[in-house]
């Protein structure tokens, strides 16, 4: 598809001129108090006479009163980390934090140590590790949130800087893909409950889309784990994304209002009393404008909403409340000319999504217990409509009218206990889904219903000696369901998993870790039934992924971060596609639904490589991540087949992201994205001219006998960002100008074959007539700037 944008210099230079207008009247110079509390982190109980300091401003900080509060008086603006020193506690570091007008209240918990006879007076670095999971995990800040060049704040888009993460070229989709996997292994939790998927226009039975249904201005940080899963975490076979909100503000109503390309956006956080606060984020946006002046033949349009409230009980007790829905319409731009928009139009539907997350979480601090229940519930309602030509003015023109509900509520109790140097975790889970599937098409009419009772329990153990020279994590998963004889058997997904770290010196640490992981097939694949009213996959078994890696670590000092680290993933259990004959796992990047056809879990792979990884960052100045990934993506339908390249299989990554902060409140930043080409598969013409199965899909039919035997060209790409913010006593402006593909980089594709409408053979049966095709050029990519304003007060 070629992506034509009209008058792009015209709206560039306007865009230039907003930036530059703004930047003639500068704010006053102006610092900002903070105000915070160090709370011992297992009794919840105020750290009295604790040195707070911030991070990058030496000689900046102050100490606790008997209460745990503290106050730190002219901080200049900007983004910091704040780190707390007692007698008889580990030295923590918070989260990063905005300072300017609407500066949060600071939370930060300290963790007693009973080695420690005096402070400590080492810092710790901002490349936070686990003694669960030392190797494959990241902690990603706000810097990186806020200012990541080319993602717009969109979270799947900014760890794609990060080492085993590809990503789809000049695409519209943000479809996370990790270490050779596909979408649909990847896992989504928000302060401790599940979200199955974070993008507006979801792919069901995957978990990508164009979008993210997540406001990053409500983020705090987020992990992301690519391997060494923790035992509480369950589906993962790629990766798991675990959001960490904010807090609601305890003493003062701020807001934030944002201006975007594509979206307008209202945020909040406040507080109902001294015990309760909200936090709050409602979006529109207006996609639908925007593509209509690209050109674009589809005109998505979203709203989505979050909001979060915590309740401090007792001093023991807390409970949080929070939500997360999104609604969803994609409608068809008829009007659109030329042969890219015809062919899109061909076989595009008009999609319709309703989801959301509502749940709870309480905790009770009992010293070195603390105890959680979560309760919570997920619901999907995704419906696509198509007619043929596009002319919905008869019903015999119609093709597609899908409508298929999923949901699941979940209960997990968790408990943690901390006996010295050893963290003891145990917890279980129970959970009900449903799954309904309502399909019309001129050769089906298909119903399912499908409702499945599962349970899942997982205990693990750290030890660290005494020293933390050492650590070591063990734990096991055990999952079943109630859908068919093997799932019930819960050795049949036994999941156990193991870690270790060693640190050879104050700059090198070994790690290592290796875990079979398991993972329900998609509700769609369940729920398919035969002619006759049973589950035609009845006999599908969970997927499986054994994962070992080990890597190596340099620090210098807080700075500085070199790390490389192999990984060896091994599929097994995969559902096999018995009408392409080709993995499920290597279908889940576009719209629609994926795993409603007959399965069978007989197919296998196998996913390998080198990941290295550079960060260099200095507290308030300068941002570099760069990194490199070297790998092959494999699967075969059977065991004791050739190994063919998965359709993830783009061999090589190179990414490199930073930001500079300039003086006057300036910062530049820029990402180079290089990745291999992906394998394709050439279409069947013989089988996408027949006029029946054209009418029938309105796009061509692959030939799957040479499945992805071509591979598409090497990849390159450049985004550039300037931000501009002015601080004044009671407000925030912010501006910002994002340039995606600046260099204009085409990616060339095979070209698509596409029906010209005309019979060739109009005398023949009906089962043997034939279009006449022609082929379209395949070359997208083109700049797409994006202007931003926010206004926090």
């Amino acid at each position: 598809m070629t992506v034509k944008l009209r008058h792009i210099g015209g709206i560039v230079w306007l865009m230039l001129l907003f930036c530059i207008v703004p930047a003639v009247a500068t704010a006053a110079a102006t610092t900002y108090p903070v105000r915070g509390k160090v709370i011992d982190k297992n009794s919840r109980k105020p750290v009295a006479y604790a040195n707070v300091t911030v991070t990058g401003l030496p000689g900046k900080g102050a100490s606790t009163d008997s209460l745990g509060v503290f106050r730190i008086e002219q901080v200049p603006p900007g983004i910091y980390r704040f780190e707390a020193t007692c007698i008889g506690y580990v030295t923590a570091s918070s989260p990063e934090y905005i300072v300017s007008a609407s500066t949060p209240f600071i939370e930060i918990e300290m963790e007693e140590d009973a080695n420690l006879l005096t402070a400590v007076v080492v810092t710790p670095s901002p490349f936070r590790r686990s003694i669960e999971s030392p190797v494959s995990m990241r902690v990603i800040g706000l810097q990186e949130i806020e200012k990541s060049p080319g993602a717009n704040r969109d979270i799947s888009r900014i760890v794609r800087a990060y080492p085993g993460v590809s990503f789809s070229p000049v695409g519209y989709r943000n479809d996370l893909i990790v270490r050779g996997g596909s979408p649909s292994e990847n896992r989504f939790y928000m302060d401790g409950i599940e979200i199955p998927n974070i993008n507006h226009f979801a792919t069901q039975g995957a978990s990508g889309g164009p979008v993210s249904i997540v406001n990053a201005d409500l983020v705090r940080e987020i992990t992301f784990y690519t391997g060494a899963f923790p035992a509480n975490r369950s589906g993962a076979l790629s990766s798991v994304l675990d959001f960490r909100l904010r807090d609601g503000n305890p003493d003062k109503q701020t807001f934030k209002a944002t201006l975007g390309a594509s979206e307008v956006s209202l945020s909040g956080s406040g507080h109902f009393n001294d015990r309760t606060t909200y936090l709050f984020s409602v979006r529109q946006s207006y996609l639908q404008l925007l593509f209509k002046a690209l050109g674009l033949p589809f005109l998505p349009n979203f709203i989505d909403g979050q909001f979060k409230i915590k309740t401090r009980l007792t001093e023991h007790d807390e409970l949080t409340v929070l939500a997360l829905t999104g609604i969803d319409k994609m409608k068809l731009n008829t009007d659109e000319k030329g042969e890219d928009a015809e062919y899109l139009l061909s076989y595009l539907p008009t999609i319709h999504q309703e989801t959301f997350t509502v749940g709870a979480v309480y905790r009770h601090y009992a010293g070195k217990h603390t105890q959680s229940v979560t309760l919570s519930h997920n619901y999907l309602n995704n419906r696509n409509l198509k007619y043929r030509n596009n002319d919905d003015s008869s019903e015999d023109n119609l093709t597609l009218r899908l409508r298929s509900v999923e949901q699941k509520t979940t209960a997990l109790f968790e408990n943690r206990t901390r006996l010295g140097q050893w963290t003891l975790k145990e917890g279980a889970e129970l959970t009900n889904s449903g799954y309904t599937n309502n399909t019309d098409s001129p050769f089906s009419l298909y119903k399912t219903s499908l409702n499945i009772i599962g349970w899942g329990a997982f205990f693990s153990s750290d030890y660290s000696t005494r020293d933390n020279r050492f650590t070591l994590s063990a734990g096991i998963r055990v999952d079943g369901n109630n859908y068919n004889r093997g799932m019930k058997q819960l050795w049949k997904q036994l999941s156990p998993r193991l870690s270790a770290s060693y640190k050879l010196s104050e700059q090198w640490i070994l790690n290592g870790s290796a875990g079979l992981y398991h993972q329900l097939p998609p509700y769609t694949a369940l729920g398919y039934k035969n002619n006759d009213g049973s589950y035609l996959n009845k006999a599908l078994k969970y997927m499986r992924v054994m994962e070992s890696s080990i890597g190596a670590d340099w620090h210098l000092h807080d700075r500085i971060m070199i790390s490389a680290e192999g990984f060896f993933k091994r599929y097994n259990r995969i559902p096999l596609s018995l009408q392409d004959n080709i993995p499920l796992a290597c279908k889940g990047n576009d719209y629609g639904v994926v795993g409603n056809e007959p399965l069978a879990s007989t197919a296998d792979g196998r996913a390998y490589g080198l990941e290295t990884m550079f960060r260099w960052q200095v507290s308030g100045r300068f941002n570099l991540v760069s990194s490199f990934t070297l790998y092959k993506s494999e699967y075969r339908n059977h065991s004791g087949d050739d190994y063919i390249p998965s359709a993830w299989d783009n061999r090589f990554i190179l990414n490199m992201s930073g930001t500079y902060n300039l003086p006057k409140r300036w910062s530049i930043g820029g990402k180079v994205s290089y990745i291999g080409g992906a394998p394709y598969t050439p279409y069947d013409e013989d089988k996408s001219s027949l006029v029946q199965a054209w009418d029938a899909k309105g796009q061509p039919y692959y030939d799957y006998s040479l499945y992805n035997t071509g591979r598409l060209p090497d990849f390159a790409q450049l985004d550039v960002r300037v931000d501009k913010s002015f601080y004044f006593r009671r407000c925030m402006v912010g501006l910002y100008l994002d340039l995606q593909n600046v260099t204009g980089s085409k990616l060339k594709q095979p070209d698509v074959i596409m029906s010209t409408g005309v019979i060739e053979n109009p005398a023949a049966p009906a089962s043997e007539q034939r279009y006449k095709m022609k082929y379209l050029k395949q070359e997208s990519g083109t700049l797409l700037p994006t202007l931003g304003v926010t206004v926090e007060f």
